[in-house]
């Protein structure tokens, strides 16, 4: 893969490495027999290049930078104007959104959860990281810097905390006992699960 994001930062690259392992590392191997598919993955999906499962699917608004080579099966959506997933109940096993949730209107993030829960098969996993809210005034100075994408940044919708992301969870139809969520790189990122 070409580019980890749109736009250009020093840093870009790393941070797509550090969310793919994350995760890599929170999606258990019994899984990875089936389907995942990436939400908002970006034009070069970094994460679903770099790791297993028998099949993989990528939602973004933009096409993909180029032919994969990975057999990833491509669709192109715009979820903030229309947070419906083509796929039935029950078909895959892991759900990612890798730095896509502060990228949506929290209306359209809801229903997005909500089609996840639906699109996951009972057991399946549900992994999502995005920036903590105390990191947004930080990302938007490594932006200005361009260590980070300025576009990326500026499209940032809404911050979250562990607390609120449950919530939406909770709304999306996930159980409170099955939803996991913690920080990495140094607090500034928080990743969460929710099985099905």
């Amino acid at each position: 893969m070409s580019r980890a994001t749109r736009g250009h930062g020093l840093l870009e690259p790393l941070l797509a490495r550090l969310r793919a392992r994350q995760a890599n590392r929170r999606i258990p191997e019994r899984l990875r027999h089936g389907r995942v598919l990436d939400i908002g993955c970006g034009s070069s999906p970094y994460f679903l290049a770099h790791t297993f499962f028998r099949e993989k699917y990528a939602i973004d608004q933009l096409p993909p930078a180029e032919v994969s080579a990975d057999g990833i099966l491509w669709h192109q959506l715009d979820l903030n104007s229309r947070p419906q997933l083509p796929f039935e109940e029950g078909f895959f096993q892991a759900v990612t959104l890798l730095a896509v949730a502060e990228h949506l209107d929290p209306a359209a993030l809801e229903q997005l959860l909500t089609e996840a829960h639906r699109v996951l098969a009972p057991g399946g996993r549900l992994m999502l990281t995005t920036p903590a809210a105390r990191a947004d005034r930080l990302l938007r100075l490594l932006a200005r810097l361009r260590l980070v994408s300025p576009e990326e940044i500026d499209e940032h919708k809404y911050a979250y905390t562990p607390g609120l992301l449950g919530w939406y969870f909770g709304r999306a139809g996930f159980a409170m006992e099955r939803i996991a969520i913690g920080h990495f790189e140094l607090g500034l990122n928080l990743w969460a699960t929710a099985d099905r």
